[in-house]
């Protein structure tokens, strides 16, 4: 006789042995199946170029060298662009029917047949157009973010744990069905530089990521989109944000107003005398120029980032502490959570242009649903939290949600108190895979795109999923190829700064088709008009 062992959900952090899989050798492979963590990144560009693109300034020189630092080119507040925020869940995480709700052409409230919600881990009395009096509109959809979730939507849960009401309300998404080869680093899933390409960039920083790759995160970057000069580079705690900014001693032996007056005096003294100074070479007034420039961005850095909590996570009371969004207890305990405060503070303060945060541990088809539950919970926080920071800041932000691959039930239901009477997880399958974005805008919930006559619903799932619960491959051109998902997603957000036209210009050779056809991949209307 036989009996079947029923055990407890994995922890979150802890490591996933799948006897389907080989023993884990590679970095990602690591990450994915939550041997290793992934950590948050920053990139610095070169010295020369390490402020450009202003938004507004937030602190002010003398007058004087105002002037010499608008003629220097010294920025303030990134690029002017939608701060832009990626989780990339490494393992192949479930996105579709139990967290995001994915149905066939018509959109999200096309609902499939039982046996799909079944392979999409939901029993028959719970999906989503089941009766369920403790819903909202009597079923299990939930629209509190715009874009419709399983009302016990475990990344659901998260993210309202973190946002408020008003910022869900602000909030509003998009779901695109799109396969991608499961537990595999070669995806080319990573959009950073596509970001960067259409604009994206910071006060201190260009891109953050969260493994020192060539893409910032766990899956690739599209090749053709590569650049060497903002490859990312790696952060993994506070003292790695802070450190990136040094103002050396004499902020200290000073106070900060004193430090900066010094160091404008010196600039003026620094000017006088190098005007009287013949450096015989040919092109002597631009030598001249940067030395000015440089003694001046010096001023602007002391001015700007003297007191060290300008930058620091771990001082933002609207990230740590009794009235942030998270505790001190819990930022302290989750690793997690100090990562994408630090990715967060980066990139939606506009010191950072965009960023990638990896969280690993998303291929957690281990014959229960309570771990998967609990990793997704952990992410919808996290990406709550992005959402809520933003709305605190009172500037708009894009987070975006893939994973390499996806899985499927094989219809056991898990009734433990974490597996919520939902089916278990028990294999990968790319055919049920798909990614999703989520906009904040401070002015209201982005609305939907209007500009080709198709139905809103449309715009809001972009492509659909067959009868089956498999990706319909010939819906979009992001359906059956991930180079061409990036592409979507930049045409995403260059459609938020109401810059679709230019999409051609900054992607030659694109693989998303005619102007009418692109107009169908947009999920907004935009947000902003150009620059922010």
């Amino acid at each position: 006789m036989f009996r079947n062992r029923k055990r407890g959900p994995l922890h979150p952090d802890a490591p996933l042995r799948h006897a389907d899989h080989r023993r884990p050798v590679t970095r990602r492979e690591f990450i994915a199946q939550g041997f290793a963590a992934g950590m948050g990144t920053v990139i610095a560009p070169s010295v020369l170029g390490l402020f450009a693109n202003p938004r507004a300034a937030e602190a002010a020189l003398a007058p004087d060298l105002e002037i010499l630092k608008a003629r220097c080119g010294i920025a303030v507040q990134g690029a002017g662009r939608i701060p832009f925020i990626c989780f990339d869940l490494a393992g192949g995480a479930n996105m579709a029917g139990s967290n995001v709700l994915v149905g066939g052409r018509g959109g999200q409230l096309d609902f499939l047949g039982a046996s799909a919600y079944a392979r999409l881990g939901l029993p028959g009395d719970m999906v989503p157009n089941a009766p369920n009096p403790a819903g909202a509109s009597n079923n299990f959809v939930d629209e509190r973010l715009g874009l419709r979730f399983h009302s016990d939507s475990a990344f659901l849960r998260g993210i309202m744990n973190r946002a408020s009401a008003g910022t869900a309300a602000a909030t509003n998404g998009a779901v695109i069905p799109a396969r991608s080869e499961n537990d595999t680093g070669s995806n080319p899933h990573n959009p950073m530089y596509a970001i960067w390409r259409a604009g994206a960039d910071g006060e201190l920083l260009t891109l953050v990521g969260s493994r020192s790759s060539d893409s910032g995160g766990n899956s690739m970057a599209p090749l053709a989109l590569m650049d060497p000069s903002v490859r990312p580079t790696k952060i993994d705690r506070t003292s790695d944000v802070t450190g990136l900014v040094d103002t050396g001693k004499l902020v200290g032996l000073l106070d900060q107003d004193d430090a900066v007056a010094v160091m404008e005096s010196i600039q003026r003294i620094s000017d006088r005398k190098i005007a009287r100074v013949d450096t015989r070479v040919s092109r002597d007034e631009v030598i001249k120029e940067l030395v000015r420039c440089n003694y001046v961005k010096a001023a602007d850095l002391t001015d700007r980032y003297g007191d060290p909590s300008a930058l620091n996570p771990e001082l933002d009371a609207d990230i740590v502490g009794a009235g942030g969004i998270f505790s001190r207890a819990e930022f302290d305990a989750d690793a997690e959570f100090r990562k994408t405060a630090a990715v967060m503070k980066l990139v939606v303060s506009g010191y950072a242009g965009a960023g990638t945060i990896t969280m690993g541990g998303y291929d957690y088809h281990d014959g229960t649903r309570a771990t998967g539950e609990l990793r997704d919970l952990r992410a919808g926080r996290c990406i709550g939290a992005c959402l809520e920071y933003a709305a605190r800041r009172g500037v708009p932000v894009m987070i975006y949600v893939f994973s390499d691959g996806s899985l499927a039930s094989d219809g056991q239901v898990d009734n433990s108190p974490e597996g919520r009477g939902k089916l278990a997880w028990s294999g990968d399958n790319q055919q049920t895979a798909a990614s999703f974005f989520l906009v904040y805008n401070p002015h209201g919930r982005p609305q939907l795109y209007s500009g080709d006559g198709r139905p809103a619903e449309q715009h809001q799932q972009i492509g659909w999923f067959r009868s089956d619960a498999s990706v319909e491959t010939a819906a979009t051109p992001a359906a059956n190829n991930v180079n061409l998902l990036v592409e979507t997603v930049a045409l995403n957000y260059l459609a938020l700064h109401g810059e679709q036209g230019r999409f051609g210009q900054l992607f030659p050779g694109n693989g998303l088709g005619t102007a009418a056809l692109q107009d169908s991949l947009v999920a907004f209307n935009p947000i902003v008009n150009g620059r922010i």
